[in-house]
């Protein structure tokens, strides 16, 4: 069974949003980037949300969201995973971040997006209950993954989704 490692948030101080996923895949983990597997739409998504080039290198990409507020990180510090679907995790194997850490260094934090179900369901199971008050009052939307394993939804109707939900962060 593969052991995954997630990556260190990626955020600047005065964030003001989270994106969470749940676990880094293993395009991802091979390239050590955020959202590596070509055929995810979360770049495509943000830079159509946040007005930049989704072909851009990733650190641009990465800086252009830290500069709008954005900060991405994973539920899971780590996980048994083979290969890089969600419904692979082996929960009795999940261990979640430090999130009361994070928020008391990125005070400025106001709402948590969930790219997809799995990412909010082991955060209201894993690591809502053990949050401060403050911590567990932030706000949280589900929003629909944007992994190709969920093809329910086209591109179009995920991207409403999220401009729906993010709307108080968008220009």
């Amino acid at each position: 069974m593969t052991y995954s490692v997630g990556f260190p948030p990626a955020a600047t101080p005065n964030a003001k949003l989270l994106i969470l996923g749940s676990l880094p895949g293993q395009r991802s983990l091979e390239r050590q980037q955020y959202y590596a597997q070509p055929r995810n739409a979360f770049w495509t998504l943000m830079g159509s949300l946040f007005g930049f080039d989704a072909d851009a290198c990733y650190v641009d990409r990465l800086q252009s969201l830290n500069a709008r507020g954005v900060a991405l990180w994973d539920v899971c510090a780590s996980a048994h995973r083979p290969g890089s679907l969600d419904q692979r995790i082996d929960l009795s194997t999940v261990r979640s971040n430090d999130f009361e850490r994070f928020f008391e260094m990125h005070p400025d934090i106001t709402l948590i997006g969930f790219n997809g179900a799995t990412a909010a369901s082991l955060y209201q199971r894993l690591v809502l209950p053990r949050l401060s008050v403050r911590a567990a009052a932030i706000a949280s939307r589900r929003l629909p993954s944007t992994s190709p394993a969920h093809a329910s939804m086209t591109f179009a109707q995920k991207q409403e989704k999220w401009r729906s939900a993010l709307a108080p962060f968008l220009d």
